[in-house]
C-alpha cells in the first residue's frame, strides 16, 4: 500500500512491467480484435434490418394501392353485370 502513495506523490509515470507475458498482451489485443469485429457485424446486421423496415413500409403502400384498386374494379364488374342482366331480360 505504500508504495502505491510513493508513486503518486513521486507522479511517475505509467510503465508496463516485464513481468506481463507476452501470450496475456497478444490475448487482450486478439480479443479486441474479436469485439470490434462482431460489433461492426452487429451495426451491419440493424443496417440490413432498417433497410428491411423500410421496404416492408412501401409494401404496406402498394398493398393499399391495390385493395384500392380491386375496390374500383369491383364495382366496375357489378356495373357489368347489371347491364348483361338488363340485356338478357330485354330479350
Amino acid at each position: 500500500m505504500s508504495n502505491d502513495g510513493n508513486a503518486l506523490e513521486t507522479g511517475s509515470r505509467w510503465h508496463l512491467d516485464r513481468r506481463v507475458p507476452l501470450a496475456l498482451i497478444m490475448a487482450i489485443l486478439i480479443q479486441t480484435a474479436g469485439a470490434l469485429t462482431w460489433a461492426g457485424a452487429a451495426t451491419e446486421r440493424i443496417n440490413q434490418l432498417e433497410r428491411q423496415v423500410t421496404d416492408d413500409g412501401d409494401l404496406g403502400e402498394r398493398t393499399a394501392r391495390l385493395e384500392e384498386h380491386s375496390v374500383f374494379m369491383r364495382a366496375a364488374l357489378e356495373r357489368i353485370e347489371r347491364k348483361l342482366d338488363r340485356v338478357i331480360a330485354g330479350e
